[in-house]
């Protein structure tokens, strides 16, 4: 059965006549009446009497008419539905982050650019990097916020991926205090212990970066890789309890540095050999998206824009700038 059928038939209750009830369907009687006549075969037995004028339903027909009502009713409700929810889609910004972004970065960076505009609905999925960028690359997020740094490579590719940095932060290495309030575990130079170590899996952005960095610098002190989690979360937590040294974002552990219940590691105090900074990057894909997705963009870029200069920027030419440096970055 085809659905118009069903048209056809309120059509014809409507009218009581063939001809008129064509014209109103834009069809020509003959057409009209071959449909209506499909859709008695369908049902099996006679809808409408014609030997009367007007034409009027048979009592087959009028138990049918209340199915009919209902169901073009339905399917009219339900195409509404479906232009509802692809308008709600088109305007929501799908974000991915990752679990420490989520936690620290992504609240206040998200404040600042809504007192620049509105932004609509939005929605995030909180992972570790790894599944962010599938899920980027499966096209169900627009954007991807995560820690970045230029000796580690991401797996979203420049030629399909663009990308602008929006933030800066460190990653420290600490520990817990002993019991007269001295880093438990130290880093220092020549030293013959071996520390234990909680590392990131390679799952986390972080485990990349610092992978990547050792690879380039390797460090002085020998380390024992005790534990191992891609949550930033979980190694707070577990340096906090003396377990060993992490490298750790500083706007994970700000609070724990602040209460001393987390301390910085190297030695000397101040030695920045043990830190690494690292940015804080948008990612978002090369084609087009919907036209919320690209207002956002470029109101995260002129914010980017603005945080680095002295003075407002000039929205085109400089987003335009942006987004080539960062492209060289990706």
């Amino acid at each position: 059965m085809e659905l118009s059928w069903l048209d056809d038939f309120l059509a014809l209750v409507d009218c009581g006549n063939f001809s008129r009830a064509a014209d109103m369907r834009h069809l020509t009687q003959p057409a009209f009446s071959r449909r209506i006549r499909a859709l008695e075969d369908w049902a099996g037995t006679p809808l409408f009497d014609r030997s009367a004028q007007p034409v009027t339903l048979t009592e087959a027909g009028r138990r049918f008419r209340p199915f009919a009502d209902e169901t073009v009713r339905r399917l009219l409700q339900g195409r509404e539905e479906a232009r509802l929810a692809a308008q709600s889609e088109a305007a929501t910004l799908r974000f991915a982050a990752t679990h420490a972004l989520s936690l620290t970065f992504f609240p206040s960076w998200l404040r600042a650019l809504e007192a620049r505009a509105r932004l609509g609905a939005i929605t995030l999925s909180s992972d570790s990097l790894e599944a962010c960028e599938r899920l980027m690359l499966a096209g169900q997020a627009q954007f991807l916020l995560c820690h970045a740094h230029p000796a580690a490579a991401g797996r979203l590719d420049a030629e399909s991926f663009r990308s602008v940095v929006v933030g800066g932060d460190r990653l420290l290495a600490v520990t817990a205090p002993d019991a007269g309030g001295r880093p438990r575990h130290l880093l220092a130079d020549g030293q013959d212990t071996t520390l234990p170590h909680l590392s990131y899996s390679r799952e986390s952005g972080m485990g990349r970066i610092l992978e990547a960095v050792r690879a380039a610098q390797p460090l002085p002190t020998a380390l024992d890789t005790v534990f191992t989690s891609h949550l930033a979360a979980v190694l707070r937590t577990l340096a906090r309890d003396g377990r060993g040294v992490a490298w750790l974002p500083e706007s994970l552990i700000a609070e724990d540095l602040a209460r001393g219940t987390l301390l910085r590691a190297g030695v000397p105090s101040g030695d920045e050999r043990w830190t690494v900074p690292v940015q804080i990057r948008l990612v978002r894909p090369r084609a087009r998206q919907s036209k919320a997705a690209e207002s956002f963009w470029t109101l995260a870029v002129e914010a980017a824009l603005w945080r680095n200069a002295e003075s407002p920027p000039e929205p085109a030419a400089q987003v335009a700038g942006a987004e080539s440096t960062a492209e060289k970055e990706l």
